[in-house]
């Protein structure tokens, strides 16, 4: 017997996540795991990384789930604070963004 595929999500699902930790880290891999699930099942996710996490906006696997349609914010402090530049993969913004992924999304999980 074949395992069941799981049901497509209702259409307009909407997953917040935020990350704080460095690739290797335990957080930060359950992130990612947890974006590609629900990107398979069709929910549109929201990703914040703040932190340390700012060090891997370039991630081979943060790419690949921008391509399948993740939307990648950064902590533009965090990244000023730690000498990075405030371009490249990641809508740069404050934690004014937090806020309103907070109220917009069904759900919104941290990983530390």
């Amino acid at each position: 017997m074949q395992p069941e595929e799981p049901a497509p999500a209702p259409p307009g699902k909407k997953l917040g996540l935020l990350l704080s930790t460095r690739a290797g880290q335990a957080g930060f891999e359950h992130g990612l795991r947890l974006a590609e699930i629900a990107l398979e099942e069709g929910v549109d996710v929201y990703l914040y990384c703040i932190d340390d996490a700012v060090y891997e906006l370039n991630h081979p696997r943060l790419q690949t789930l921008r391509d399948k349609g993740l939307k990648l914010y950064a902590c533009a402090y965090g990244a000023q604070r730690r000498n990075l530049p405030l371009d490249g993969p990641a809508v740069y913004a404050g934690l004014t963004i937090v806020s309103d992924l907070i109220a917009a999304t069904d759900r919104f999980v941290s990983f530390s």
